[in-house]
């Protein structure tokens, strides 16, 4: 039987220098971690080379860290209240260190996705804490101020990862993009553990849902292998994806089950009779996993079919940050005063907006053209987070709050992941398509093909060589095509999600706004 909680005890704000140097140190922690989410997308040419594996299986990189994370996010109340936040705040930073010197050292794919899931899973407690003792390091009054610097540097992070991925990838070598993490670790582990550690949370005893939490791993992991190794064994014709497929939907509805029954679930499932919490999750969750999808695709299409660097590839994402970091203090300050769901509404138009500008992109498209969308971008980035979270978490009381908060970040982050294997996955099998199609337009009755082979021919070019030119032009345009095909499609989904925000009943006050920043 679990101990009844103890009172809460409020720690007095930080003063001066101190407060300034806490803030520091939670940011760089924050800003390492959210980092780690968005380098290694533009790296992931140069690491699949390196290990010797297809870019489909490199994406794993990605998706492991994603889906282990997902997984710790639930984890971190019971966490907090068995070991106290800044104990867990410390083993989180330090064994994220660990976890990102071995990705560096990884000899392997293998042991690359291994690693790269510990340091996921590591990470979890890392951005929910740095929040909770930021807000405790400032007075109530200064809490909005506190919020707005932590959403800085959540959104600084992804504009600096690819720059820096990029970089690191093409002068030094893809290893050094985990190492970076190091020497941050250590200055903020170091200032956090000088100015906090006597500033514990009180610990007690609480019971683990040990079954719920052995459910949600074997459901959620065979589901995300099933998405990333479904094109590889040509899907429900390996006995393996289908025996993946089976775990996944049984693990699942196991999971349900338990989860509605259990005393102290891992997931608070009775969220969901919350209208405002589930039409905000999901909205969030599906938009996400829309988002990020396509911000794996961009740099894979770059970098494989159109010549770009590495760290080319990295100019052309992290402009993405530029209007978000202008306009977020706006939506933040201003979503108590307009409806959320307008704001939500203008976001999933603006992306809408993006992803058909980029399904209109050819294989002419020059720097300029590719990297307008990706400004614009931003704007659907300030008025997303936001008001999604205020819509997810309005009405609930705050001793609610960290489980939804908890809830609809896994859903998020896992939505991710998928979006990520399901993205790569249909962009392989249009491209198969489309190739297919324009392979049967190179003919003799075909006045552009005989041109092009007459003069590859006048060139000095041998037969194989013309053939071998020929197919990787055709290549080339058939990844094009699947690329414009499923930005359009994208697009089309986002204008679909917007009804589902309309669900949502707005509410006067609620714990909305103090959460507001929570989303990342």
């Amino acid at each position: 039987m679990a101990t009844a909680a103890p009172a809460y005890i409020a720690h007095p704000p930080l003063e001066g220098s101190a407060r300034v140097w806490g803030t520091v140190a939670l940011s760089a922690a924050t800003f390492m971690n959210v980092l780690d989410s968005s380098i290694a997308n533009v790296s992931l040419p140069a690491i699949s080379g390196d290990l010797g594996v297809s870019t489909t299986q490199g994406t794993w990189v990605i998706t492991s860290f994603a889906v282990a994370n997902a997984i710790a996010v639930p984890l971190t109340g019971f966490m907090t209240q068995r070991f106290g936040q800044v104990r867990l705040f410390m083993a989180s930073v330090i064994l994220f260190m660990v976890a990102s010197l071995l990705c560096g050292l990884a000899p392997n794919m293998t042991t690359l996705i291994l690693f790269r899931a510990l340091q996921g899973f590591v990470a979890g407690p890392m951005i929910p804490l740095s929040q909770t003792l930021l807000l405790s390091s400032y007075p109530k009054a200064k809490a909005g101020l506190a919020m707005a610097m932590w959403s800085m540097t959540t959104l600084v992070a992804p504009v600096m990862g690819p720059l820096l991925g990029g970089w690191i990838t093409d002068n030094i070598s893809w290893p050094w993009i985990f190492y970076i993490n190091i020497p941050v670790g250590i200055v903020a582990a170091a200032i956090t553990w000088t100015l906090y550690h006597k500033r514990e949370s009180k610990t007690h005893k609480v019971p683990i849902d040990a079954i719920g939490l052995a459910l949600l791993v074997l459901w959620v992991g065979s589901l995300q292998l099933m998405l990333d190794k479904g094109k590889e064994l040509d899907w429900f014709h390996s006995a393996e994806i289908v025996t993946m497929a089976v775990v996944a939907v049984v693990g699942f509805a196991f999971f349900l089950v338990w989860e509605l029954t259990d005393k102290h679930p891992v997931v608070d499932l009775s969220l969901f009779k919350r209208r405002n919490f589930w039409s905000g999750a999901v909205a969030t969750a599906i938009a996400y996993g829309l988002f990020f999808g396509n911000v794996v695709l961009l740099p894979l299409w770059l970098q494989q079919w159109m010549g770009y660097t590495a760290t080319q590839a990295g100019m052309i994402m992290a402009p993405v940050g530029l209007l978000a970091i202008f306009f977020s203090p706006v939506v933040g300050l201003t979503v108590s005063k307009i409806d959320p769901r307008r704001y939500a509404t203008f976001s999933f138009l603006v992306f809408a907006l993006v992803l058909w500008m980029r399904s209109n992109f050819n294989t002419q498209a020059d720097f300029v053209t590719i990297i307008i969308p990706t400004i614009i971008q931003g704007i659907a980035m300030a008025f997303f987070f936001i008001p999604l979270v205020t819509i997810t978490l309005s009405g609930l009381t705050p001793d609610r709050i960290p489980a939804a908060s908890g809830l609809s970040n896994f859903l998020r982050i896992t939505a991710g992941a998928m979006g990520t294997s399901i993205a790569t996955t249909l962009w392989d099998s249009r491209a198969a398509l489309h190739h297919a199609q324009l392979v049967e337009s190179v003919n003799p009755g075909n006045s552009a093909a005989t041109s092009a082979i007459s003069g590859l021919t006048g060139s000095g070019f041998s037969s194989e060589q013309v053939l071998g030119q020929i197919n990787r032009l055709v290549d080339q345009q058939s990844f094009m095509l699947a690329t414009n095909d499923i930005f359009y499609a994208s697009a089309v989904l986002f204008l679909l999600l917007i009804p589902l925000v309309w669900l949502a009943r707005p509410q006067k006050g609620g714990a909305g706004g103090d959460a507001a920043a929570g989303a990342h």
